[in-house]
């Protein structure tokens, strides 16, 4: 691992360690609640990052920053998995049962959170050169589960939230990403 993708999760990794140890050392003040959001959040806004790329490669080709978030996309999907498999983690400590997980298991929100995971799965674990080069132009058919995923992660947020006005406000974010990339890969067509 290069010393620059090795920085990347480091910094990747700050928010979880962060995340856990307010969890582990002061549960009462940084409690599930916390715990459950937090690591929600955080795989949704490093999701939403790893979408904006193609919009952005297709809108400023010749950006360092473009360029930067090319090289390292699937490196912040899969931190983005990371952060979704925490969240799961964290719901799974608090039902501490698998009776109590599958009782919970008929709410839109919940069904809609598990089967997000499940789609995201095959793509964190096929999120590397070797796969790529195995799938060939499967891959990348198989990468366009993000789209799916990525609307019942947002379902998930909607339909789970005390107040889903954040909630709201950053799909409208995904929404916009989606419509820059569709129209921009209209556009070059």
């Amino acid at each position: 691992m290069s010393a620059k993708r090795l920085l990347l999760w480091l910094a990747l990794s700050l928010p979880g360690w962060w995340l856990v140890g307010r969890w582990a050392l002061t549960p009462d003040a940084y409690g599930y609640g916390h715990a459950i959001a937090d690591s929600g959040q955080w795989a949704a806004w490093l999701l939403m990052v790893t979408l904006a790329v193609t919009p952005m490669r297709l809108a400023f080709r010749r950006s360092a920053l473009a360029k930067w978030l090319v090289r390292y996309r699937r490196d912040l999907g899969v931190a983005s998995f990371a952060y979704a498999a925490l969240h799961t983690l964290v719901y799974l400590d608090k039902k501490a049962t698998l009776a109590n997980v599958l009782e919970e298991l008929p709410q839109d929100f919940i069904w809609s959170g598990w089967l997000a995971l499940a789609l995201f799965v095959p793509l964190a674990v096929t999120s590397n050169d070797v796969s790529m080069r195995w799938l060939k132009k499967s891959w990348k058919a198989l990468h366009r589960l993000v789209y799916p995923a990525a609307i019942l992660t947002f379902l998930h947020w909607i339909w789970s939230a005390f107040d889903p006005t954040t909630a709201w406000i950053h799909a409208g974010v995904l929404a916009a990403i989606e419509i820059a990339r569709l129209w921009l890969q209209r556009a070059r067509a």
